[in-house]
């Protein structure tokens, strides 16, 4: 894409396509996320993290992810993990995804896929069934909503009125 012609709407990809692309990201997150954990531990002279530096720490890796995101999307529509699943983000209407769209569709993906992985991953560490299950049930909702969806987006997609699609 040059940056001049809108989008075509393209084929959707499939789920499998997308969860196992979420899969290779959350690689990918892992390293971003370790190495701004290093950096942060290295400016703040290895001190122990509680209390308000914890809080300090959080938002920094807020706002890191949200930037790779954003710088990702916005500048071509893809992260490495949607390059290697042949998967593109666009935004009808536009040549490419405007910053503010990605932004609000972070917001949207980080309360929808990230509350999921959140909620699992405290339902299991508490070896609680039930809540695991709970969990599954409430934040599975925007991923699920991709099997009833008429166009097969995810539910961060379409409120943020964003589209996945193949790309070449």
């Amino acid at each position: 894409m040059n940056g001049t012609a809108a989008p075509h709407a393209g084929e959707a990809p499939s789920i499998a396509r997308r969860l196992a692309s979420m899969v290779y990201e959350g690689l990918l997150l892992f390293a971003v996320a370790f190495a701004g954990t290093w950096a942060f531990f290295f400016a703040s002279g290895g001190q122990q993290v509680d209390g308000w530096l914890r809080h300090l720490l959080q938002l920094q890796l807020v706002v890191l992810l949200a930037g790779y995101f954003i710088w990702c999307w916005s500048r071509g529509g893809q992260t490495l993990a949607m390059k290697a699943w042949h998967i593109r983000l666009v935004a009808p209407g536009y040549a490419s995804v405007p910053p503010r769209l990605a932004l609000v569709r972070f917001v949207y993906a980080t309360f929808t896929v990230g509350g999921f992985m959140l909620a699992v991953a405290a339902a299991f560490a508490r070896h609680n069934i039930w809540l695991s299950f709970a969990s599954l049930a409430v934040c599975g909702i925007g991923l699920g909503w991709a099997l009833v969806d008429r166009d097969r987006q995810f539910l961060h997609d379409r409120l943020a009125g964003t589209r996945l699609v193949r790309s070449a």
